[in-house]
């Protein structure tokens, strides 16, 4: 069992997991004060709504979106092909597993294109006048997959044999990561008067936030300068 010394894990320990968190926004918000990303109104803002996959797993036949550009408002839709440029998401905290090899970093693209892995993968992006319209074209767009095998349990996707969700992860496992000293732990087991074995399944936990990670951005081509609203 390795000692981790990655300077990114003990900021992860400092200052994210289990930390209390000072809240200056609570008398603003309860008095009903508050500024939403909903609440900001730009000249010439447009909308957007993302279609995303109904199956846990399955491969992308298809994305026909030629009749919902033809919709009245329609400034746009946008399937992975056309961010192919733009790279894949990134990492930002990277761990090593035990041996001291890389984490496994399978591509992310922030529009599906080979596959979708979870219900609710973003396949394509409408850009509207309206948000309705935005909706409209969002049902038009035809998206084909073949559904795979898949699997909502951890111990289930560690499984041999089991639905393979990224092949740049073989066993479904990204990372195999220990802290602490397995000698001692072993030692402690061993001199223990009784063991116990027990399993314990974490449920459900959502970080329910008022809303989400969101923005609004405007480009002023006079001055040249892209102003970004960012509330949350």
């Amino acid at each position: 069992m390795n000692l981790q010394n990655d300077p990114q894990a003990f900021a992860v320990m400092k200052f994210g997991i289990g930390q209390p968190v000072p809240r200056s926004e609570d008398p603003i918000l309860v008095r009903g004060d508050g500024c939403y990303t909903d609440d900001v109104k730009l000249p010439g803002e447009a909308y957007a709504v993302i279609v995303r996959s109904r199956v846990p797993h399955g491969v992308i036949e298809a994305i026909d979106a030629s009749a919902a550009r033809q919709l009245p408002g329609v400034l746009g839709v946008y399937t992975g092909a056309d961010l192919a440029e733009y790279g894949t998401l990134k990492c930002i905290v990277q761990f090593k597993n035990r041996d001291g090899t890389p984490m496994k970093q399978p591509p992310r693209p922030a529009l599906a294109t080979d596959k979708v892995r979870f219900v609710g993968d973003p396949v394509a992006f409408v850009v509207a006048e309206t948000l309705l319209e935005a909706k409209d074209a969002a049902e038009a767009v035809d998206v084909e997959i073949d559904a795979l095998a898949a699997v909502v349990r951890p111990e289930e996707a560690a499984r041999p044999g089991a639905p393979l969700l990224h092949e740049e992860a073989p066993g479904n496992v990204a990372l195999d990561y220990h802290y602490g000293d397995s000698e001692q732990v072993a030692a402690a087991f061993a001199k223990a008067a009784h063991v116990t074995r027990l399993k314990l399944v974490n449920s459900r936990v959502v970080v329910n936030a008022m809303e989400p990670r969101a923005a609004i951005g405007v480009y002023d081509k006079a001055s040249g300068r892209f102003t970004l609203h960012a509330p949350s």
